[in-house]
């Protein structure tokens, strides 16, 4: 947790105003008991109207200060949890998103959501109500102690008693519950995980007549949930009724030993009054002060999750950027561009590695294919070539030096990379392709799109470039969203192009001219083609067939239909029309 109090040092002026403005107020509502009395013993008791109604103004002015305090402190100390979340969201942001593959593969998708938002808004809140309350109600519960000692010091004898019992009570019940809570949130994690799954993969869901079992899946992780909030829920509950079983029974105490004082000529009616006030007082911030302490024991787990993402550091350290690129500086026909020398990974958490023994050259402005049977290690391969994740054995090379070696923005801002499953953001056309290049012009646009064959269905959409595409490209077929992902890519102009099964949603012949205006846009242009169809890759420079991980075949298509029996394999079992598609290329 204060690891997480920085985010406060801009606040600060706000963050020690608020609480002043909140101890200002409970001051003025201590004195209220005391003017009351007044009223009663010599007002009423006198029959002194003049003297009611000055105290009656006295009492309003009083309230009407207190009024001005609280709203002060209450702005303070919301502009202040405002900041203080701002400010802390967009570092866990930073944060997460400077982590590698690995990291985040570890830590899960659903729970660093539930961190960045749940929790930080519950830290917000937390912030929000100890300003407000933490130092108001112990001084109005202490305040009132010392101020029934001044109206009669035997009957205040009375809140001595009652108010350890209270404290005990308190935290009793908060040391029980604070790491339950923690509990709760990450049963949270593990509903969102679910809703998650479910609403991904509804597709399939439906496919396969499974409905009925996420449902039940569903359901057992919201009932854990719903039980473990129960039973948090249970021993909190706790406070307030044993906190009003001991005010009540202390109020019963006054009202009984005060009668007697009175009757003695002890103490006066008014006195008795000012005790009864002050001891309900503290039965009003004891609650407040317990519903405090449950917010805050969330916002303790809340700050411990948070912290626990802060404290994962990433794996993969990038080296400063160079003012020029070395990648578009390499000129060499004797040495590779890119090499990949007895390279393999496995991915952490794993036992048996899921690429290993990987050795290809390849030189500036030549196209590979790669291709395997599902969960050959065909993605895995390309992840290595911007490093999104680290060689566990071997290494990967780019101009002649590992791409340990390069700066984030150097390696990969001349890298253009078209993932497996097309991701398009809720925004323009234009939008979403200048996100490779902010400052690209409408005619870098146009050309683009050209080169992708997005062109045509892009004019036809209203507006043009300027048609609004809904998140993750909802309105959009699949073909057209895969095309955009092209296109973007090549905003970027890129000295190295990943194409990750990427035209699996466009037809042959679209496909055919998609791979031919790619190699006449850029001679030098490298590219790398994930695919699972023949069609898609046998014009390649070279072909890299891959088998659980290991390397089976690397040649042109004619080679590998004589050499690899995989690569055979898998075009003949796509032959149908192979003719015909063969004439688009």
């Amino acid at each position: 947790m204060k690891d997480l109090l920085k985010y406060l040092k801009n606040y600060r002026v706000r963050a020690i105003l608020a609480p002043l403005f909140k101890l200002l107020e409970a001051s003025f509502e201590l004195l209220v008991p005391l003017v009351m009395a007044a009223i009663i013993d010599k007002g009423i008791g006198g029959g002194d109207k003049a003297y009611i109604f000055k105290m009656g103004a006295l009492m309003i002015a009083l309230g009407v200060v207190g009024l001005v305090c609280s709203v002060t402190a209450q702005y303070f100390s919301a502009r202040t949890a405002m900041g203080f979340g701002r400010e802390l969201r967009a570092d866990l942001f930073g944060h997460i998103t400077s982590l590698s593959y690995t990291e985040i593969d570890k830590l899960g998708a659903s729970t660093l959501i539930t961190r960045m938002t749940n929790d930080v808004n519950q830290l917000q809140t937390g912030v929000n109500m100890f300003l407000r309350l933490f130092l108001r109600s112990p001084f109005i519960v202490f305040g009132a102690c010392i101020m029934a000692f001044t109206v009669d010091v035997k009957a205040a004898l009375i809140f001595v008693i009652a108010l350890p019992v209270l404290v005990i009570i308190v935290f009793g019940i908060m040391f029980k519950s604070i790491p339950l809570y923690k509990k709760v949130q990450g049963r949270l994690d593990t509903v969102l995980l679910k809703s998650r799954e479910s609403l991904s993969g509804a597709r399939v869901i439906r496919a396969f007549n499974r409905e009925e079992a996420e449902e039940s899946g569903f359901a057992e992780a919201a009932s854990e949930l719903a039980h473990q909030q129960l039973f948090v829920g249970r021993i909190s509950a706790f406070l307030n009724p044993l906190t009003y079983v001991v005010i009540n029974l202390s109020i019963a105490a006054l009202v009984w030993f005060g009668g007697k004082q009175v009757d003695l000529g002890i103490l006066k009616q008014g006195g008795v009054y000012a005790l009864v006030n002050y001891m309900s007082q503290i039965l009003v911030e004891l609650v407040k002060l317990a519903n405090l302490i449950i917010i805050e024991m969330k916002t303790i787990a809340s700050a411990n999750r948070v912290a626990e993402v802060f404290a994962v550091k990433s794996s993969m350290e990038f080296a400063p950027d160079e003012m020029t690129n070395r990648l578009d500086e390499f000129r060499s026909d004797n040495q590779p561009f890119i090499s990949f020398k007895n390279a393999g990974l496995t991915y952490k958490g794993s036992v048996a590695p899921s690429l290993r023994g990987i050795n290809l050259e390849v030189k500036r402005g030549e196209t590979v294919g790669i291709i395997g049977g599902t969960g050959s290690g065909k993605t895995t391969l390309v992840n290595l070539i911007p490093r999104f994740y680290d060689c566990t054995e071997g290494s990967v090379e780019i101009a002649g030096r590992p791409v340990a070696d390069y700066g984030m923005d150097e390696l990969r801002g001349s890298i253009g990379i078209v993932p497996q499953k097309a991701v398009l953001f809720s925004g323009t056309i234009a939008d979403n392709l200048r996100l490779a290049d902010s400052s690209a012009s409408d005619e870098e646009l146009s050309s683009a799109l050209m080169t992708a064959q997005a062109a045509d269905f892009v004019s036809e959409k209203p507006g043009g470039i300027n048609y609004f595409i809904e998140q993750k490209g909802r309105n959009l077929s699949g073909g057209q969203r895969q095309r955009l992902t092209i296109a973007r890519a090549l905003i970027g102009h890129p000295q190295v192009l990943i194409l990750d099964d990427s035209s699996s949603a466009l037809d042959y012949a679209t496909d055919a001219r998609l791979r031919s205006a790619i190699r006449e846009a850029s001679e030098e242009l490298t590219v790398f083609i994930v695919s699972q169809r023949t069609a898609s890759i046998m014009h390649a420079d070279k072909i890299l067939v891959l088998d659980d991980g290991e390397q089976v075949g690397l040649g042109t298509h004619e080679e590998l239909l004589e050499s690899c029996e995989v690569y055979r394999e898998i075009h003949l079992s796509q032959d149908t029309g192979n003719e015909r598609r063969e004439a688009f290329a």
